[in-house]
């Protein structure tokens, strides 16, 4: 997108064309920076309602788990940000990072972090290997009659990322998947809580207003009583 934007608006006149990309590079690195030091003031409030329905899942006796480790900016702006929460309500919630994903057993077995995988996880790998692979070669085979191009994609690095980090979320609240739901406000968080069977609940915001969520359960406008509550949590009233 930044090459796309100096693209279009026009390039430093002094800068070679050969250096475009360490300087798109070194703007990024100070757009990070500009943010990190934005969501640490007392400039950015946390979201209207997030605090209320935080401590009424508390109240509930619901155990709460924040994932920071997949945040498109960072683990070290998402603790910033949940840090405003303050410390009474931090340590009563699980906050996954990518320590907490690779101490996880999950992490430990699947990702292969800590300890190695078990015989039959390594198994389990090869096995899934050889059916996508024999479910491609089945699909072009098909393709090739119907004059068709197929491909039938294996999970990204950042899907098995975001996969992992739901995974030990549920592991450190000691809840099944099936029984956790996932309040997200991205595709791909969606996307991965589908692939593993967890519920989800989608809270736009003004980068997905538009955007639409097939397997959300619901898609709520933000917390409060008119849109999502703990109360319609615990009942299942998405809507």
């Amino acid at each position: 997108m930044l090459v796309l934007f100096f693209d279009r608006i026009g390039w430093p006149t002094s800068l070679p064309t050969s250096e475009k990309g360490s300087f798109t590079k070194s703007v990024l690195r100070e757009k990070l920076k500009a943010l990190e030091k934005l969501c640490a003031s007392d400039d950015l409030p946390l979201r209207p309602g997030v605090e209320k329905f935080i401590d009424d899942a508390l109240g509930e006796g619901v155990p709460v788990a924040i994932l920071a480790t997949y945040g498109r900016n960072g683990e070290k702006i998402s603790r910033s940000i949940v840090e405003k929460l303050g410390p009474e309500r931090t340590s009563k919630i699980n906050i996954v990072g990518k320590d907490e994903v690779e101490r996880s057993l999950y992490g430990q077995l699947v990702l292969g972090e800590g300890v190695a995988s078990s015989l039959d996880e390594q198994l389990t790998k090869e096995v899934q290997k050889a059916a996508s692979a024999e479910k491609q070669r089945i699909a072009e085979e098909v393709a090739s009659l119907l004059k068709l191009s197929v491909d039938i994609n294996t999970p990204s690095k950042s899907s098995e990322k975001i996969i992992a980090t739901l995974r030990a979320g549920a592991e450190y609240v000691g809840c099944d998947v099936q029984n956790c739901i996932l309040v997200a406000g991205s595709q791909p968080s969606v996307i991965a809580a589908e692939r593993i069977g967890m519920p989800c609940i989608v809270v736009r915001s003004s980068l997905t207003a538009r955007a639409e969520f097939h397997s959300a359960k619901a898609i709520m406008d933000g917390f409060g009583d008119t849109d999502l509550t703990i109360s319609k949590l615990l009942s299942k009233r998405w809507s």
